[in-house]
């Protein structure tokens, strides 16, 4: 791997065949020299999840000018991390991930494996982005989203982000983009989630489907809003998770000290 490049490591959680992947390689690749580690296969809905309890295995699949691409058969944490820690000469100068076939957006980052991926780079201290399209079609026009993946990925590989900082990027399906805006998460929840249904036996199943219900449907400084609206949405995602601003109101619980029986919690009186 050239030195005198930018090194961008790529990866998704739809798999390395996907179109996504394909565009944000195609979206990057003349920033720097890119190395693709993904899941062979579709990795949806794995969050932060890896493997533990069996072997991985990754296989070198392409090598090509500037491109190098490789298949491993955990999820897209575990991509990252093996990645990084067996594949790579060097620390990368970013780690780009996506682009997701459906949105990520509000309360769906805490699913998506795409962002799950994108906030181990942040864990491994290297600007990390997340890219998804609102549209889950195999064949989805990505001709935007390389646009915005392209300016977004220069723009943080000249300024960088802060420590702890990734951003989840999402860009609204259809021809006509207005442009990017910065954003707060929407609150929002899934409701109806499950479909009840019967396999080929008679036995109960349930599949998983449903809808997005927001709960601020006007509030103009949200990324559903934005999406709604024709614009990418940028939102920067923390991973400390620690409510700061609830500690001081918790710090009442530390009134209570163990006894010298263990079974027994009795007040501390200062």
């Amino acid at each position: 791997m050239s030195k005198n490049k930018p090194l961008i490591f790529v990866t998704n959680d739809d798999g390395y065949q996907s179109k996504g992947i394909k565009s944000l390689v195609e979206a990057v690749k003349d920033l720097g020299e890119v190395i693709v580690v993904a899941p062979d296969g579709p990795r949806s809905g794995m969050s932060g999840a890896i493997t533990s309890l069996s072997p991985i295995r990754c296989h070198l699949v392409e090598k090509k000018e500037n491109v190098t691409v490789y298949a491993c058969t955990g999820t897209p944490v575990d991509c990252v991390k093996l990645g990084l820690s067996e594949i790579v000469d060097r620390q990368p100068d970013l780690v780009v991930t996506g682009i997701n076939h459906g949105t990520n957006a509000s309360i769906c980052v805490l699913y998506s494996g795409t962002m799950g991926a994108a906030m181990e780079g942040c864990i491994f201290k290297i600007p990390s982005i997340g890219f998804s399209l609102t549209d889950h079609r195999a064949d989805a026009d990505f001709e935007n989203s390389k646009k915005v993946a392209a300016k977004l990925s220069a723009d943080v590989l000249k300024t960088g982000l802060p420590l702890g900082v990734c951003l989840n990027v999402n860009i609204p399906k259809g021809d006509e983009l207005k442009g990017i805006k910065v954003c707060r998460q929407t609150a929002g929840q899934w409701v109806e989630e499950f479909v009840r249904s019967k396999d080929g036996i008679g036995k109960e199943v349930f599949w998983l489907t449903g809808r997005f219900a927001n709960d601020e449907p006007n509030d103009k400084d949200t990324d559903e809003w934005a999406l709604a609206n024709g614009y990418a949405s940028v939102v920067p995602i923390k991973i400390d998770m620690t409510a700061h601003d609830f500690i001081e109101m918790a710090r009442g619980w530390e009134s209570m000290e163990m006894t010298t029986d263990k079974a027994k919690l009795t007040e501390n009186p200062s």
